[in-house]
């Protein structure tokens, strides 16, 4: 009974992640497989395949009080780049692939002060399904999902390729130790983020409008 208390008080705040079963492991393979070719992909790309998250490319540079959310062009982009993949427009917050029973969530938006920590809280999702993200609702959920300096090491992979809004990412971590660990980082965060942006082929890279 206490093991159980335990095991459920470790889980991460605001997850609506599901374990995969036998299934959504192949499921989740075979999909991954094809996520795999938006490594060349300007504005996509398969940000974490353990936690099955693609993020959006956002913007180059942020202001800490820029909203956070999936705008209509970069939806759009998303849908479009992800049709021969077999996905298709079946809610305006769900991309689904038939062939493989896959879909793809876009969590609504909250509220201008929303937490990037909350965005998934409200989109539960099945085990072979996936989210689209932000940049900065996917280092988000790194940080949530991973300890400190795993979580450190993918969202520079992240930003190498897609900036994150990291002054309001560290406007929401709380004062717990491993958040306070996180905020730390950000520093060296930002440094990164700073030469990828500064650099080819970020450095002339638009937003998409």
């Amino acid at each position: 009974m206490f093991a159980a208390i335990t095991k459920r008080l470790r889980r991460p705040r605001f997850s609506a992640f599901e374990p995969l079963d036998a299934q959504g492991l192949q499921r989740a393979e075979t999909m991954r497989a094809a996520l795999d070719g938006l490594s060349e992909d300007p504005y996509l790309m398969l940000a974490d395949p353990d936690w099955r998250l693609v993020s959006v490319f956002d913007d180059l540079r942020y202001d800490r009080a820029d909203m956070d959310m999936m705008t209509g062009p970069m939806r759009a982009y998303a849908t479009r780049r992800l049709q021969p993949l077999g996905f298709r427009q079946a809610t305006g917050s769900i991309l689904e692939n038939p062939a493989l029973d896959v879909r793809m969530h876009i969590p609504r938006f909250r509220a201008l002060g929303a937490s990037p920590f909350d965005a998934v809280r409200d989109t539960p999702r099945r085990a072979q399904d996936y989210y689209l993200l932000t940049p900065t609702q996917t280092a988000a959920q790194m940080i949530l999902h991973y300890p400190v300096e795993a979580a450190v090491e993918r969202i520079k992979v992240l930003v190498a390729r897609q900036p994150v809004n990291l002054l309001r990412l560290s406007d929401y971590l709380e004062q717990r130790r491993d958040h306070q660990d996180v905020l730390r980082a950000i520093g060296h965060l930002k440094y990164v983020q700073r030469m990828a942006v500064e650099s080819a082929p970020l450095r002339g890279r638009r937003a998409l409008r």
